[in-house]
């Protein structure tokens, strides 16, 4: 019986480039969750039928347009606070990936583009350490890079 092969937490990488253009790359640090959600944004066009046309029409689907956002959480900290600011502020992109460290070689690795930090969330309650929930979007969908 064969097993799927899996990725742990870890293995599933979000960088953002540290410099525009140095090709240096680093984690936002203190994220406990992290997703990508590539998605497609679908027209529809209902089609009658030509020979009966009390017949209900049918609907047919065709990708307007393709994206890819990434959510992710955890705690807020003071390694990425000034960063996050900075780039939220600017309302610029910055370059970021995702790696997906358990990628068989000739596989997608990176997704790499340049990417908008849409919102910053923070949360602070007596007790426990202030959080942090970031919405990304990525401006255009994001080129993969096979693992060597």
């Amino acid at each position: 019986m064969a097993y799927a092969t899996t990725a742990n937490f870890h293995q599933m990488v979000l960088e953002v480039e540290t410099t525009a253009g140095s090709g240096v790359y680093a984690r936002i640090c203190g994220l406990t969750s992290r997703g990508i959600n590539r998605q497609h944004n679908m027209a529809t066009s209902e089609v009658p039928s030509c020979d009966d046309e009390s017949l209900p029409a049918q609907v047919e689907r065709a990708v307007q347009s393709s994206e890819a956002t990434i959510s992710a959480s955890g705690v807020w900290s003071s390694q990425s606070h000034e960063m996050l600011l900075d780039w939220w502020e600017s309302g610029a992109t910055r370059s970021i990936r995702i790696q997906h460290v358990r990628a068989a070689v000739g596989d997608t690795e990176y997704e790499t583009g340049n990417a908008y930090l849409v919102s910053i969330n923070n949360q602070a309650e007596r007790g426990t350490k202030v959080t942090a929930e970031l919405s990304i979007e990525f401006d255009g969908i994001p080129v993969r890079t096979p693992k060597a």
